[in-house]
């Protein structure tokens, strides 16, 4: 299946003639330029944002295969979008009177990356070696409100927020240092610059020993000394640490991090080491030879570039006499064309006759192939020693090879026996600041576990399972090659007309839209088949290993009933349905108006955490089903784990819209937002997951079932009544017309429509009601077992005269 190629409509300033006159919306076609041998448009790609009337041009948008950013801003009558474009679609946007505005250039974030690398590297060499610690201050104080500990320490390895310091302290004379308890300290920075470590926390017993840890090996020990003076404790200071993250990070940095915090909390926390291997961060190596289209001739290795391919180098040679054949030559590594000549000594080899030479004498280490599909009728001319390379920018530390996904798994019972919850991030590589949030939740939940109560009460009641980079050659590939790159790196164009290095940065599956459920593959909207577009959903559902480990963690962990799926920017916070069919909105399935409530009773709890940490709102018109406040996205990871799982699962989309007071506008952040802001947003976000875990601890708990009444009540009416369902909670109601039992087969309230609540019944004629409600945790109103002969349904009979 493809899809339509673009059509019009007439608007102002018209949307649809701009796709319709500029080929480059084509989404058959790719948005390389032939006039540019190495992609060099893509390599000036801006983030901008531009207007479109309404929401059925934003759709057609949509299906085109525009690079958009998941941001949509609804006002002044329209929607204003945020997307990806080249030069010359860049061009094409403004000759046609559209309002387009950049948000930022890869020069931007050429500088935001610089900076991450350069922090990065100083982090390595800060943790290379064995840190030292010492302790400044260990004090402990009684007032009138109890006794409490205070510790300031500090560590030669400070410049990295990844350095974590931890205090242990004994009981009393001859008891053992931990007997009094175990708590981690709490960075302190002053304009940027690191001071210290400090500790203040209410003790039952005065320690005479404490001990400082950190987990790069460094500890010392001190004697616990009174505190002169009135002290009074800091109420400002908290007992919960936080802040762990203070740059971009690359997967294998990433992997690292994780890695270390499980070998640094063995009882708390393991990896778990995902089945289906990535491509790796690895490209065949290429070259093109020739200047015209018809001229050129594009080869490829069969290794690829790191296991040999870069190795390879090709030219092509006219020999000194006339009347010379065609021919190839093979020396290793080294391959020489002589190409043919006629009576004159002028070349006559085409394009065509070279690439069918190459491929029957040089097969053994390339293949060759015209440019872009043409004929290759066209003579080509003498290239000196032209090397192959994969293109790839990365330093040799950043392996090439399939990379393991892992997972941190965090709980004090990691055998299923309590409820799981799943947090990934980064299917889009681009969004650099979602790692972030999966590894701040880490560290703050085994850090602050043994002296929160909060925090200890969910690792010890929840199975928590953090995948901070599902796309870890993607993120290299943005990293490191190119910053906007949002898919992974599995070539599905090698056997096309896209098959040249020209287009590399558009080879890749989206992974957020490889998935079964919804797919493009089954009608609905918002991916496409086509290798080049954004929104490449795969040759076939689930083809991708990274979408097969999410399938596969949620196979082999059945406890698992909440998931979040964190991506960026825009702000926003859904659930499923997140796809509908082309045309007529029709959307997969809706939840029943009970699972919808819970959903909506559930952001309420995680939203309210994202706007302590600095008092950022996820508008109410970004939060709800992904159709109601984005697009439709075709084969997403949520709606696989919620339809094939039963999970509960949302979509974060970090990075909220920032209020301009003096320019009177909301700004957006991007992808890659200067690190000072990524980091909040790392922080912020990291709240909310943290509150997604007080939803799942609630419900685990929950085992009280609800209670439910229709309104008005049974009676008797003298005209049609509608009847409404009154819940105690968040609850689906089950329900018949007929007088018959009613089982989890029957009928279910659904919304009344979309962003409604709960619908009706109209009843026109005597009818008997029979209902029972169940709410999300699946307690059964009044323990109500529809496979029984127990009768403890709700039942009403409704009389109309």
């Amino acid at each position: 299946m493809k899809l339509k190629k673009p059509f019009a409509s007439s608007v102002l300033i018209g949307l649809s003639a701009l796709l319709v006159a500029t080929p480059f919306f084509d989404s058959t076609t790719a948005r390389a330029t032939s006039e540019n041998k190495y992609i060099a448009s893509e390599e000036k790609t801006e983030l901008v944002k531009l207007f479109v009337p309404d929401r059925t041009e934003l759709d057609r948008l949509v299906a085109t295969g525009i690079d958009l950013a998941e941001h949509v801003q609804e006002h002044d009558g329209g929607y204003e979008v945020h997307a990806i474009v080249t030069p010359s679609e860049l061009a094409g946007l403004r000759l046609k009177g559209l309002d387009v505005k950049t948000i930022y250039t890869k020069k931007d974030l050429e500088r935001r990356m610089n900076e991450s690398r350069t922090k990065a590297e100083a982090v390595a060499k800060v943790t290379a070696e064995q840190d030292e610690v010492s302790i400044l201050r260990a004090n402990y104080f009684t007032n009138y409100s109890g006794t409490f500990l205070y510790v300031e320490a500090k560590t030669s390895a400070g410049l990295t927020a990844n350095v974590a310091l931890t205090a242990k302290w004994d009981s009393g004379k001859g008891t053992e240092l931990g007997a009094g308890g175990e708590a981690t300290l709490q960075r302190q920075d002053d304009m940027g610059q690191y001071l210290y470590h400090s500790l203040l926390i209410p003790i039952e017993k005065v320690p005479r020993q404490l001990k400082i840890e950190s987990n790069l090996g460094g500890s010392q020990i001190a004697q616990v000394t009174e505190w002169v003076g009135d002290g009074k404790p800091d109420k400002q200071s908290p007992h919960y640490v936080s802040d762990f993250v203070d740059h971009y990070m690359d997967a294998a940095e990433i992997t690292e991090r994780i890695e270390s915090l499980a070998n640094e909390f063995p009882e708390l926390a393991e990896i778990v080491e995902m089945p289906n291997k990535t491509n790796g961060y690895r490209r065949h190596a290429q070259t093109i030879l020739g200047d015209e289209e018809a001229s050129r001739v594009v080869i490829t290795s069969n290794a690829y570039g790191s296991e040999g391919g870069n190795e390879i180098a090709i030219k092509l040679t006219a020999p000194e006499q006339a009347n010379g054949d065609l021919a190839v030559k093979v020396s290793e590594n080294n391959i020489t064309v002589q190409l043919a000549t006629d009576q004159e000594g002028n070349v006559t080899s085409t394009a065509a006759q070279v690439v069918n030479a190459l491929n029957k004498e040089a097969r053994d280490l390339v293949k060759a192939t015209t440019y872009r599909g043409n004929a290759g009728t066209a003579v080509v001319s003498p290239v000196g020693l032209a090397q192959l390379t994969d293109f790839l920018s990365a330093p040799d530390s950043i392996s090439r090879d399939p990379f393991t996904v892992k997972a941190i798994r965090i709980g004090k019972h990691r055998d299923g026996s309590r409820l799981g919850v799943l947090a990934y991030s980064q299917e889009h590589a681009r969004e650099w600041v979602t790692p972030l949030v999966g590894i701040e939740t880490a560290e703050r939940l085994l850090r602050n576990y043994a002296h929160d109560s909060e925090t200890k009460k969910l690792v010890d009641n929840l199975d928590i399972f953090i995948i901070p980079t599902v796309n870890p050659d993607g993120n290299n590939y943005s990293m490191y090659d190119y910053n906007w790159q949002r898919k992974n790196m599995t070539n599905y164009c090698a056997d096309t007309v896209y098959s040249s290095p020209d287009f590399r940065n558009l080879w890749g599956v989206d992974l957020n839209r490889n998935h079964s459920v919804g797919s493009v593959f089954d009608g609905y909207t918002g991916a496409s088949l086509n290798c080049t577009s954004f929104g490449f959903a795969g040759p076939e559902e689930t083809s991708e290993p990274e979408a097969k480990n999410i399938v596969w963690l949620a196979d082999n962990n059945p406890n698992i009933k909440f998931a979040m799926n964190i991506h960026s920017y825009g702000g926003y916070f859904m659930w499923p349905p997140g796809a509908y069919k082309p045309e007529t909105r029709e959307t997969l399935p809706r939840p029943t108006a009970g699972e919808e409530a819970y959903f909506w009773q559930a952001s309420d709890v995680i939203l309210d955490k994202i706007k302590e940490h600095r008092g950022t709102v996820i508008l109410p018109s970004r939060t709800g089903p992904v159709p109601d406040v984005l697009y439709s996205a075709a084969g997403n990871s949520a709606d696989e784990l919620w339809y094939n799982y039963g999970i509960y699962a949302w979509d974060f989309e970090v990075g909220a819209d920032i209020w301009n007071a003096e320019t009177g506008e909301w700004e957006s952040v991007g992808f890659q937002p200067e690190f000072k802001e990524g980091h909040q947003e790392a922080l912020e976000f990291s709240n909310g997951l943290i509150g997604m875990l007080d939803v799942a601890h609630q419900y685990a708990k929950d085992k009280k079932p609800p209670k439910s009444k229709l309104t008005p009540d049974k009676g008797q009416y003298k005209q049609p009544i509608e009847m409404a369902f009154e819940s105690s909670e968040p609850a689906t109601i089950y329900y018949t017309l007929d007088g018959s039992r009613p089982t989890f087969e029957s009928s279910k309230i659904q919304i009344k429509d979309v962003r409604e609540g709960a619908g009706t019944l109209l009843v026109d004629k005597t009818t008997t009601i029979n209902w029972f409600s169940m709410d999300a945790a699946g307690n059964v109103e009044n323990r109500y077992n529809p496979d029984s002969n127990n009768k403890s349904y709700n039942t009403s009979t409704i009389v109309i005269k």
